[in-house]
This record gives structure tokens, sequence and C-alpha cells, in this order.
């Protein structure tokens, strides 16, 4: 087979690992998975914010003149600014760059260490951005904010991916997924509500995301450190200890083995971030590190997500009817994300990106045809097509949020070996953030003066990057982390960078690690 496909791992000790699901462990993934509603709140409530025209008469002027006057500008270039743009994207921007310290802090101190750091960043960052008097305050609390979700990003899908038994790791990485949907959908919720409350209703929009941050600490106090990490650090008595309680039971021996032997591997690598440019982890570079991440903001998903109040409104929906569409948007993820949850782990990663990716070039063709030819300069859309289009766009949302959303984090987190993870998932969300920051920073811009062919180059990239997935990703489900590297040592491709031999011949000149 020319793609991926599924290759059985290969010998190790998987079949000797045993574990039944208890309280200890749902708790913990429940408490741990309250990162991904930092992030899910934050794209959802700033696009919303950003449309609110009390909002933009304090800050943006200019933009909400323009809003009102519909002169000397197509509809689609109605919310062009780029300092209004800067507002969104300098969040991610500050995001890329804390997440390498956030690695370090998640190697040498623990998964929950980031966890309490990112929670307590956000916290004062929400606290900024709610009373902010000019534009400097929004910035500086955004900034905040976006060191928050580079720790919280950083290390909660690895701490996910870690608890997890192999079986339901899939399902159990989801929960980052499914609560940063949550998170969308209630911040559209709350963007609707208050957009009625005159002059502060953004205010206390942004100033709600306290209430996530402020549960993610407090959870995060009571939160147990993954054995891998414990290991990592020498802890092996606790390791074991916490093992024992998350697997409910007391033959962990196997597994604790497993863990050992890769913490062994991975204090013999003093550079991980160079580690990870060695031959033998060029796939997990390719597609964990550089791949995924990059293709899952080219999908056009997030620029729907930051702006789909923006963007309905550009479409002829009133400032109240656009932050009600919105809201169909994030109840579709959360719907998406279910279903993903529910079936990743049975018809596999593989499956989901390839089916979810003809679906998506599909539905962003159509919506493309349709603004060509019933959108034009100053005319207000139909009823019916602008309910075909809102149809279109949760067709879009649907396969998206069962697919590049929850998989573009959970398949990174599951491929890095222990003695490159920390430093890989740093990559993962150094790459997703300049990718996220780009898109941001330029969609409205671009939504400006390509209009409806924006949705065609989104085509285009989603056809690259469902190619990418068919010929380069082998199938990870059920694979225990430990052993994943047997994959790539049978895969059609990446056996001639990590076959036995290669590896043999890097044992032979070993360079400085």
């Amino acid at each position: 087979m020319a793609g991926g496909g599924f290759v059985e791992s290969g010998v190790g000790r998987a079949h000797l690992y045993e574990y039944t699901i208890t309280r200890y462990f749902i708790l913990s993934c429940i408490v741990a998975a309250m990162g991904g509603s930092l992030f899910g709140y934050d794209l959802g409530v700033s696009g919303g914010v950003t449309s609110m025209d009390d909002f933009l008469i304090e800050f943006f002027p200019s933009v909400y003149r323009r809003k009102q006057a519909h002169r000397d500008t197509t509809d689609y270039c109605k919310y062009d600014n780029q300092i209004l743009t800067l507002f969104t994207s300098s969040l991610y921007l500050s995001a890329l760059v804390f997440t390498f310290g956030a690695s370090y802090i998640t190697r040498s101190y623990g998964r929950r260490a980031s966890i309490l750091c990112g929670s307590v960043s956000f916290f004062i960052g929400a606290v900024l951005n709610a009373s902010a008097q000019n534009i400097a305050m929004l910035i500086i609390g955004r900034v905040l904010l976006g060191i928050g979700i580079g720790f919280g990003n950083q290390a909660v899908p690895l701490y996910l991916s870690e608890m997890a038994p192999a079986k339901i790791r899939g399902a159990v990485n989801q929960l980052f997924q499914f609560t940063t949907c949550v998170g969308i959908l209630i911040a559209n919720l709350l963007n609707y509500g208050v957009e009625k409350i005159h002059p502060w209703g953004w205010r206390l929009s942004l100033g709600l995301a306290t209430v996530p941050a402020a549960i993610m600490f407090v959870g995060g106090l009571f939160l147990p450190e993954t054995p891998n990490s414990l290991v990592e650090q020498g802890r092996l008595d606790e390791a074991r200890t916490i093992l024992e309680k998350v697997r409910g039971t007391r033959k962990i021996d196997a597994e604790f083995a497993d863990l050992i032997e890769a913490s062994d591997a991975a204090k013999a690598i003093k550079h991980p971030f160079r580690n990870l440019l060695q031959r033998k982890n060029r796939p997990q570079l390719v597609i964990g590190a550089l791949g995924i991440p990059a293709f899952q903001q080219l999908t056009g998903m997030n620029s729907i997500l930051f702006y789909s109040p923006v963007i309905f409104q550009s479409l002829g929906f009133g400032s109240t009817a656009s932050l009600y569409s919105s809201v169909f948007t994030g109840g579709a993820l959360v719907v998406a994300t279910l279903i993903s949850m529910a079936l990743v782990d049975k018809f596999g990663r593989r499956a989901f990106f390839i089916d979810a990716s003809i679906e998506m070039i599909c539905c962003s063709i159509v919506i493309a045809i349709t603004l060509a030819l019933k959108f034009g300069e100053g005319k207000e859309l139909p009823k019916g097509i602008g309910v075909f289009l809102i149809v279109a766009i949760c067709i879009f949302v649907l396969a998206y949020g069962r697919s590049w959303g929850p998989l573009g984090w959970l398949v990174p987190s599951e491929i890095f070996p222990l003695e490159t993870r920390s430093a890989g998932q740093s990559m993962v969300v150094c790459v997703n953030m300049i990718f996220t920051f780009l898109v941001a920073q330029f969609f409205l811009a671009a939504l400006c003066h390509l209009e409806y062919g924006i949705f065609l180059l989104f085509a285009a990239l989603i056809c690259i990057m469902g190619s990418f997935i068919y010929f380069l990703l082998p199938e990870t489900k059920q694979v225990p982390i430990e052993e994943i590297h047997f994959l790539w040592q049978k895969h059609w491709f990446w056996k001639r960078y990590c076959g036995p031999e290669e590896n043999a011949r890097e044992l032979k000149v070993k360079p400085e690690q």
C-alpha cells in the first residue's frame, strides 16, 4: 500500500499491560484537560469582542465608522485593520516564544508545574484585558494570555497521553480538544448575551476568562504528576505508586519497566532539541513537529473560529445575528469532538484525517462558488443563501472537529519518544502558534484582497495536507507510546531513516547529543 497504512508494532511488552478505568484516573484527566478551555475560550471570545460596537468605538473608532458607512470598501474589507487583528494575533506570538520556556519547566519540574504556571499567567492577562483603558493594556494582557496558552498547550496534551492506557489514548487525549470546543461554545454564548450590555459588555466577556484559569489552577494543586515524568525525574517509588493508582492494579511491572527503559534513554540525551534533528527522529520532526501543527491552521478553520461573528457580519448578517450564527459553529465543533472521542480508537487516525479532508475541500469550494455568484459590493445576502452558507460552514466545522482539530494535538503528543517528548511538544506548539499568528494577523487582509478566492486557497491547501497524511502517517491507534518507534521501522518510506540498519549505523558513529 502506498499510504501509511496500519503497521503492527514490533516486539515489546505491550501485551502484558493491564489496567482498569479508575475514578482517580478520570478525575486527573478531567482536571488536566481544563487547560483546553483556556485556549477555547480565547478563540471564541476574541472574534466576538472585535465585532462589538462598544469595543470598536472605544479602541478602534475608524473601524467602527467604516463598518457603519459601507463606503470606499467592499463588504469583504469592513474589518481590514492590522492593529485590530494584532489584538487577536499578539496572543499567539507570545505563546510561540514562551513555549520553549515551558519545555524546560515541563521536563525538569513536571507537566503539573507547567499547567499551574499557565493558569496563573492566563488569569493575570484576563484581568488586564477586562480593565484595559488603552490599546497598550489590551496587547500586554493578550501577551500574558499567550504565555498561559503556551504553557498549557505544551503540557496538557503530554499529560493526557502519558496518563492514558494505549487502547483508549485517542479518546482521553481528545479531552483537550473537547474542553477547547466547550470553551469556544461558552464564549460564543456569552458574547451573544453580553453584546446587549452597553457600554461594558465586552469587558465582561474578556474578564470571564479568569474563571477557567482559576478552576485550572485550583484543580492543578491537587493534580498528580504523570508516571512518565516522575520516572524522568528519578522519583521511581512515587512513579510506581501513581501508575498503580491510575491503572487500578498492582500488575504494572511490564509498563513500569518500559517507562524506566525510556527514561534511561532520555537521560543520555543532553540536547533534546538538537536530538530532534537526528536522522532517526526524522518522522517525528516532519510529521509531528512541522507538518501536522502547520496544516492544522492552514485548513482555514481557525479563521472561522477567530472571526466567525466578523465573517457573518461581512456576509450581511446583523450584529446580533452574526453572534448567534457563531454559536451554531461552536455547537457543531463540540458535537464533532464527541464523535471523534467515541470512534477514533476504533476507526483510527488516518481514516478520520483523510475522510474529513475530502469533506472540507468540498465545503470550501461550495462556499467559494456561492459567494462568487451571490455576494457583491454593498449587497446583503438573501436569507436562503445566508442559511445555506451557515449550513456549509457547519459541515466544514463538523469535519474539522473530528479530524484536524483533535488529531492535530493527539498524533504529535503520541509519536515522540520520551527523550525528545517535551522538546517535540514545544516544537508542536511553536509551529502551531506561528501559523495561528499568521492566519490571525493576515486573514482579514487576505479576505479583503482575495474575496471568495480565500476559500479556494484553503481547499487547495487541504488537498495537499490530505495527501501528506495518506502517504506519510502510519496508523497509531492502540499502539503504546513507548512502542511507536516500531511503526517507523516498518513504514514504506520512514524505514530508510529508522530501520535497524540505520540505528546500527548511528550507534557506530554516535554524535554528541
